[in-house]
């Protein structure tokens, strides 16, 4: 049943990618446009989008012998549906976002589900537009977070996020996102000492697109120099397509709501879907 509820939903993803990459192409290889014939293009671009990196990768932990009970399969599911045109005040526009992060057992007996991580929210967001040319975006999101468990094992908490990304050159991005937190889940309560009170990262593209290099830091609250770390390559399969082999590391606290107090250090390999605008953080 899990097996075949992850391709149908990988199926799902991967269509939306490559729609996605395909009509878009008009707009980046089209440079006589102002920024009203910019806005106009994204606007009648497609509403339902992919949001964050969608991606599925196994792994296990670096600096132990490796077994089943310390190695896991890790994937997201990250999607987007707009509400309006960017014809709100001051060109913004209104969306929806769901993001899901599955924990997956896959070598223990009986292939056990560790945890899952839901992020519903609604975001507000304007393009950036810099001498007819889309350099980066801003948005103010109001989200939710938790795992959809009862008692002893809930975790829960709401975030209203300020983030950004910008492109310093066609291949490389800068991004960063700040949140206030309100904490409602009884069992974490000192999660911004794990999940963190800010974020920054960079992210590199080779000039051909087929090799992507990304670096987040996340910070944990106190004056100490305390950051999780998630550092990820990828590798474009195939030009026609928007899949690419990827690579993640994962070092610190926070990687799931479930185990927040937990440090990891994980190394996976799989495949991501991206998407063609901008890799949510």
């Amino acid at each position: 049943m899990i097996r075949n509820f992850i391709v149908f939903i990988l199926l799902i993803v991967t269509g939306v990618s490559t729609a996605l990459h395909a009509q878009i192409v008009k707009f980046e290889d089209d440079n006589k446009m102002n920024a009203d014939s910019v806005r106009r293009e994204y606007d009648n671009g497609p509403y339902f989008t992919l949001y964050k990196d969608n991606y599925f990768v196994g792994g296990t932990t670096l600096g132990s012998k490796i077994t089943r009970y310390n190695s896991d399969v890790k994937f997201q599911i990250s999607i987007s549906q707009r509400l309006t045109k960017s014809s709100l005040p001051f060109n913004t526009y209104l969306f929806l976002f769901y993001n899901q992060k599955v924990f997956w057992n896959v070598f223990e007996k009986s292939m056990p589900v560790r945890d899952f991580n839901f992020n519903p929210g609604i975001g507000l967001s304007k393009l950036l537009i810099v001498k007819d040319r889309i350099v980066g975006k801003a948005s103010v999101l109001i989200e939710h977070e938790s795992n959809g468990r009862d008692s002893l094992n809930s975790r829960s908490w709401n975030k209203v996020s300020f983030c950004g990304s910008f492109f310093i050159s066609p291949q490389f991005m800068i991004h960063a996102k700040y949140w206030i937190p309100i904490i409602d889940g009884e069992n974490n309560r000192d999660i911004l000492k794990y999940s963190g009170i800010y974020q920054n990262g960079i992210q590199v593209m080779s000039r051909n697109k087929k090799l992507g290099f990304a670096v987040t830091l996340i910070k944990r609250s106190g004056w100490n120099f305390n950051f999780n770390t998630v550092v990820e390559l990828n590798y474009h399969m195939s030009n026609k397509a928007n899949q690419y082999l990827f690579l993640q590391y994962y070092n610190g606290y926070g990687e799931s709501l479930l185990d927040y107090k937990q440090y990891h250090s994980r190394l996976r390999f799989g495949i991501v879907i991206k998407p063609k605008w901008f890799s949510e953080y």
